[in-house]
């Protein structure tokens, strides 16, 4: 199994995202969690918006929890599909659209990524960031 992703190297990581969102004038809660979805680091942008605390990190947790970019659950979670009300489940925790990206080492998940602050499409430019730097580390 390869090693989980450590203190400094979610640093680089979310440093590599708040500059794509300063790029994007955007402010955002950026948060890099463990395999098992536990908080590594988190940094939220001056005045980004106090919600985003929260769904960041949950981005991030969903992504370890189900193995998954989060914005692969949007439309399987909608009504009449087979995992609708998915997002009910895990006290809340998983979220069903952009944003949260599990980071791949040998086939392992190694930590995740977990962005929110924009729209879904911005939370997911910035989150790809954070996981082009991740691929462009050496493991």
């Amino acid at each position: 199994m390869a090693d989980a992703l450590r203190l400094d190297d979610a640093k680089e990581l979310i440093d590599a995202a708040e500059a794509q969102a300063e790029e994007m004038d955007l402010r955002m809660v950026i948060t890099v969690a463990n395999p098992e979805g536990n908080l590594i680091a988190q940094h939220r942008m001056d005045d980004a918006w106090l919600a985003s605390v929260e769904i960041s990190r949950n981005k991030a947790y969903t992504a370890a929890a189900l193995q998954t970019a989060t914005h692969e659950l949007a439309e399987p979670t909608e009504p009449g599909e087979s995992l609708w009300g998915l997002q009910t489940t895990d006290e809340g925790r998983i979220v069903v659209f952009g944003g949260g990206y599990p980071l791949k080492r040998d086939g392992d998940i190694v930590g995740t990524v977990g962005v929110s602050g924009g729209e879904v499409s911005q939370d997911m430019e910035v989150a790809s960031a954070a996981v082009d730097r991740f691929d462009e580390m050496d493991g």
